[in-house]
């Protein structure tokens, strides 16, 4: 599988109607994808390890998508290849009153990765040109007047583009992963969820309202990632209708990236080692 198909890092343009959301890449079948997907969990566990013990980089990986595409999954896929002492996970909801008294960054920007770490955002910062643009919220917030202008959202994507080229620039890598859903996919799981009463709490009242606006949450997703994929900060649209293949392009995308890193053990100068051949002959003759 070739991530290349699914990377957008502004040399091309993605366009929503082109993309397959049901793709199912080179794999034969189902079975074949989730043991590609599980040797590379067990790809990450060796990365990280390497990564947090050498604490130079860290990795910030952003989750955004429709509701139904498959987030929470995603996230607790991606978790179960990771040591939970080098991981923090932060979900982005409705923001606070004391959130809406900062810069719409400020919440992320409070929780963004330690070197040697791994953060995942479940949603982020991208919904201030997403919701707000497609609700138009951003004019319910006191603002100044001087910036509730027709070009607020292209700030902001500049805002965005800014901050992640900031974080690059000291050692931080954003892999962002846009899960592509379908209108019919999206349906047939929210139809699942209210029939079995296993998932009935999975479903809220407002999932029939924001699908109502499909076409414009569309529209706002292809502006978002065309505005601020670059080389250093790529998207990633990950076709999200069948489950399985969605999360066989995550691990190849996460490892990738980690491998791309390539942290490494810290060496050990030889005084040291010298140092911790008397420590183990001092452990071996106690009495």
């Amino acid at each position: 599988m070739d991530i290349k198909d699914f990377r957008f890092d502004g040399t091309k343009k993605f366009k929503v109607k082109k993309f397959d959301t049901k793709q199912k890449g080179s794999f034969d079948d189902r079975v074949e994808a989730e043991d590609r997907r599980d040797d590379h969990i067990m790809d990450l566990q060796g990365l990280q390890d390497r990564l947090y013990a050498e604490g130079k980089e860290g990795v910030l990986i952003i989750f955004q998508a429709m509701d139904a595409a498959g987030k929470d999954g995603s996230v607790r896929y991606v978790m179960s290849g990771i040591n939970p002492a080098g991981v923090s996970v932060h979900n982005f909801k409705v923001p606070s009153s004391k959130e809406l008294s900062h810069d719409f960054l400020w919440r992320a920007m409070k929780v963004a990765p330690q070197r040697g770490m791994i953060t995942i955002f479940n949603r982020s910062y991208y919904e201030d040109v997403l919701v707000v643009k497609v609700h138009k919220l951003h004019k319910k917030v006191p603002l100044p007047e001087r910036v509730v202008t027709d070009d607020i959202f292209e700030e902001r994507y500049e805002q965005i583009k800014n901050y992640e080229k900031h974080l690059h620039q000291n050692g931080f890598r954003v892999i962002k992963i846009f899960l592509n859903v379908s209108k019919e996919e999206q349906k047939e799981r929210f139809l699942q969820r209210i029939d079995d009463p296993a998932r009935n709490w999975k479903f809220s009242d407002g999932d029939i309202v924001e699908r109502g606006y499909w076409k414009k949450y569309m529209k706002a997703y292809e502006d978002a990632i065309n505005a601020t994929a670059t080389p250093e900060c790529p998207w990633y649209v990950v076709p999200a209708d069948r489950k399985w293949f969605a999360r066989a392009v995550i691990a190849e995308i996460v490892v990738s990236t980690l491998e791309s890193m390539n942290p490494q053990f810290p060496e050990v100068s030889e005084e040291r080692k010298v140092e911790l051949l008397k420590f183990r002959e001092m452990l071996i003759n106690e009495m």
